[in-house]
């Protein structure tokens, strides 16, 4: 009887070993959500929120080393390739402004339009981005097709110094992304 006894306890220490450290897991991810409850707004299931506590340079950003702020740097990056392609096809397609600077090259956004709805059709929204950067330059808030085709546009800088700007800003971008992006949910 003895010997039954004892294999019945050994038995029953295997079996609960694995059991007792599932328990202490789930009951580690429950207090883990528990807590992420606190901070989220939209949870009705506590009724004491706390109040966020974001400085000015946090505020609106994702949390860093998320997959959120990994994928804003990446579209970033894109974003500088596409204005380098655009002040590249201005460069390329269009005519020196005058003699005293033969780099700095202009088009008129009807022309420009042409061409550039074959490569992309943000043609737009890259102008206004590129004229935010200081790269361009052209008359008005927004160009329309037909209505402002007649609507110079100018780079301000070389191709060869815009080039520059863009691949720099592509590299600290790339130096400053996470190696190891995590969901927003995991990072404290």
């Amino acid at each position: 009887m003895t010997d039954v006894a004892h294999e019945l306890g050994a038995l029953r220490l295997i079996v609960d070993s694995p059991l007792s450290s599932k328990v202490a897991m789930f009951n580690n991810r429950e207090k883990s959500h528990t807590e992420s409850q606190l901070t989220n707004p939209f949870s009705e299931s506590h009724g004491g929120m706390q109040r966020l506590k974001i400085s000015k340079e946090e505020y609106g950003r994702p949390k860093a080393g998320s997959l959120t702020e990994y994928r804003g740097k990446k579209a970033n990056i894109q974003v500088y390739q596409e204005m380098l392609e655009l002040c590249t096809v201005i460069n390329d397609e269009g005519h020196s402004v005058s003699k005293q600077t033969p780099e700095i090259r202009g088009i008129l956004f009807g022309e420009l339009f042409n061409i550039y709805t074959h490569i992309n059709d943000k043609l737009v929204g890259l102008l206004l981005r590129a004229r935010k950067h200081e790269l361009i330059a052209f008359e008005g808030e927004v160009l329309f097709q037909r209505r402002d085709d007649n609507v110079p546009i100018l780079l301000l800088k070389p191709i060869r110094e815009i080039r520059e700007i863009m691949v720099g800003k592509q590299t600290e971008i790339r130096r400053s992304l996470s190696p190891n992006p995590q969901p927003t949910n995991m990072l404290k």
